[in-house]
Formats: structure tokens, sequence, C-alpha cells
């Protein structure tokens, strides 16, 4: 049994077995996730986990070289966007794209792991980079 670091199997294996260019999707609570993509769910009620607190514990984990948000985010959801940029690593590549697109994309992640978070808009996209 492990006792430091993720606990959960699905995400620990997610992570152990990301390669390059892989996407792992962490969400809020009302993203639909596609058939046939990797669900992770960890909601159990609103707004927990929290969706920061997920996204920071996955980020110790795996190398981003990029992430992709929706545009909405910036407009309706700001003081988030604010948090989402403050957690993301420095100086990776981030696009924005409307949430219908992001919606699409989403659909060739490896997995997707769903918050419960009930803030509009902060479901980010991590492309996975290289360690090296």
């Amino acid at each position: 049994m492990l006792k430091t670091g993720i606990l959960n199997p699905q995400i620990a294996n997610v992570l152990a077995s990301t390669g390059h260019k892989d996407m792992i999707v962490v969400s809020d609570a009302g993203l639909p996730i596609p058939k046939g993509v990797e669900r992770i769910d960890l909601a159990w009620k609103a707004n927990e986990p929290g969706y920061i607190e997920v996204l920071e514990e996955i980020l110790k984990y795996i190398v981003v070289e990029k992430a992709i948000l929706a545009e909405e985010l910036k407009v309706v959801s700001p003081k988030m966007h604010e948090k989402i940029l403050e957690t993301l690593p420095k100086g990776i590549e981030i696009e924005y794209v409307p949430h219908v697109e992001l919606k699409e994309t989403t659909k060739s992640a490896r997995a997707i792991i769903r918050t419960g978070e009930f803030t509009p808009y902060p479901s980010v996209i991590l492309v996975a980079g290289c360690a090296y």
C-alpha cells in the first residue's frame, strides 16, 4: 500500500503510462466524457474535490508541454482562469479554443479526470511533454 503521492490506482496508472503528446484532461463536474475515453471520476459532491487541488497534484507527476483551455473561461470565470495560469508550469504553451472545440478534442484524450468543480469552463487538456 502506498502511503504518499497519488493513492488512486487509476490515476497513478494513467500518469505512469502517459507518453509524449498524450492528452490528459482535468475537468469540472459538467464536462461530457466521450465514450471510449478512460473516465476517472473523483467527484463526490459539489466542488469536492476542488479543481485546483487536483490539477496541482497531477502536475507534480507529469511533464506538460502545452495546456488547452476554453476561450470562454477568460470571460465567464476570470478568477478561476487566473488561478489556473498560476498553477500551470511556467513557460509552457497555452492555447485557447472555443469550448465546443475543447469538448471535441477530449475524444482523443488518454483519460479524463473529473473533479467536483462547479465553476464554469475550467477544464484543461494537458499535453504531455518529454522529460529530456
